[in-house]
């Protein structure tokens, strides 16, 4: 079994689906895209750190919008629309970095990591609960899905510290910290691992991992992060 493999901290004109994008910086980084004439990106609000003029700037509606409404969970995002260069950042020390997607490709990622993707990839979302979720304050957190419906599609993540990806083969599993796993492949089974501590000072402590079971990719951040959930 291979240890998780750190993902590139940089790029400079990076092309995929028709778009071309750089990372650069190393403890904030920043994520530039060209965008040609009427094409366009949707991200979440708060990140745009600067733009040409050309670029406009408008609302996005989500898809099952009173669902999410319901759920505590934005029902808009920001799209921008070309042509010209547009640049982002999160206020926090991390890594960003593209995951190039074909059609018909899913992902799923853990809620407020989301930074930017392709007009082209549908964003829906799931709320987990259950006792692997008790140090999100018991109630449980959001996966955010993301699906290629037609052509290719690029999807910015941010991950606290830096990202590492483990490949998990047919049943081949790892445990992973709960506030620590980033993102997986639908085909990559989650579920709780309850360890009771009883021996010496521990006794009566649990230990509680996610564990994932392969096929499939894993994204794991190294600095974890437990965000705040609503009830």
């Amino acid at each position: 079994m291979y240890r998780p493999t750190l993902l590139p901290t940089s790029a400079q004109n990076e092309q995929f689906a028709g778009v071309t994008y750089h990372l650069d910086g190393e403890l904030v980084p920043v994520l530039t895209v060209e965008l040609a004439p009427q094409s366009s990106i949707y991200f979440e609000h708060h990140i745009l750190l600067w733009k040409h003029p050309s670029i406009t700037i408008d609302l996005k509606s989500m898809k099952g919008a009173f669902k999410r409404m319901m759920a505590g969970m934005q029902i808009f995002v920001t799209q921008a629309t070309g042509p010209g260069q547009i640049a982002f950042s999160r206020d926090g020390a991390g890594h960003i970095f593209a995951i190039h997607m074909y059609r018909g490709a899913e992902i799923h990622v853990r809620e407020h990591q989301f930074l930017a993707a392709t007009g082209n990839i549908d964003y829906t979302f799931e709320r987990v609960r259950g006792v692997a979720n008790m140090l999100f304050g018991g109630t449980g957190f959001f996966i955010d899905k993301f699906h290629v419906v037609e052509g290719e599609g690029i999807l910015w993540l941010h991950g606290y510290g830096n990202v590492f990806e483990k490949t998990l083969a047919p049943n081949e599993q790892i445990d992973v910290e709960p506030g620590g796993w980033l993102y997986k492949e639908p085909s990559v089974r989650m579920e709780t691992n309850v360890q009771r501590l009883s021996v010496g000072l521990f006794a009566g402590m649990n230990l509680i991992t996610n564990r994932f079971t392969g096929p499939g990719r894993v994204g794991i951040q190294s600095m974890y992060l437990h965000m705040p959930t609503e009830t």
